[in-house]
């Protein structure tokens, strides 16, 4: 019965969808969009299995190859309640696969960002010699991609979770994106003085400039901004 109502399922997500909504991948292994009707099963579906481990072997392989394990500890504790979320919530809520796709890339640029540190992050430090910047950005990356690459996965969620109308789901991302910035902003500094002050300078990587919390919250709104007009476009080029 089982195997049954898995094909069911697999059949919906292939077939009974909007034309353009849904693509190939791995033969005949529909790539779901927010538009998908119906989800593929984590069991059933290979690319879930395939970000999930890619994620596990990253967040091995940064915590073994950390110079800082305390701020290590510091960043990904959020993540780790993120994933773990995640993880408990898909038998009664499954994101589409573009959605799980968007959240692992800024999941690996958090984690590969907690390995050295933002301030002292290496791909930081490239573009800051390329640019000839006086600051390490690689934050400012992290926090611009927490807008563009999670607003998307928002949408999907208030569209197929709660059904809300399309014009609410494409504007509450962008004002729920500075929300949770702000928020972060504020859990950030309080974990820091809190729990571990002698770490908060390297944690909160402000790198001198007091304007740097506004900055951040900032870019994050432009990120989720971006998202949303570059989707709703790309979804009205679809149609025609």
């Amino acid at each position: 019965m089982r195997d049954h109502q898995m094909r069911t399922t697999m059949r919906r997500a292939a077939g009974a969808h909007e034309p353009g909504r849904s693509f190939g991948y791995l033969g005949a292994m529909p790539f779901t969009t927010a538009s998908s009707p119906a989800r593929v099963p984590f069991a059933a579906n290979p690319l879930l299995k395939a970000l999930a481990a890619g994620f596990v072997l990253v967040w091995a392989w940064t915590f073994i190859g950390t110079s800082d394990r305390a701020n290590w500890i510091t960043e990904n504790a959020l993540t780790i309640l993120f994933v773990g979320g995640l993880a408990l919530t898909h038998r009664r809520f499954r994101f589409s696969d573009l959605s799980y796709m968007l959240m692992f890339v800024y999941i690996l640029l958090h984690v590969y960002g907690a390995m050295y540190t933002y301030a002292e992050n290496p791909l930081g430090h490239w573009l800051q010699g390329l640019f000839g910047s006086a600051r390490n950005h690689y934050d400012r990356i992290v926090h611009f991609s927490f807008g563009f690459l999670l607003a998307y996965p928002m949408r999907d969620y208030f569209k197929n979770h709660f059904q809300w109308p399309a014009w609410v789901c494409w504007v509450l991302p962008v004002e729920i994106t500075m929300s949770f910035s702000a928020a972060y902003e504020l859990i950030e500094w309080a974990v820091a003085d809190v729990f571990f002050p002698a770490q908060g300078h390297a944690y909160l990587g402000t790198q001198g400039d007091i304007w740097d919390a506004q900055k951040d919250m900032a870019l994050a709104f432009s990120g989720a901004v971006l998202a949303m007009l570059l989707w709703s476009t790309a979804k009205r080029m679809m149609r025609r």
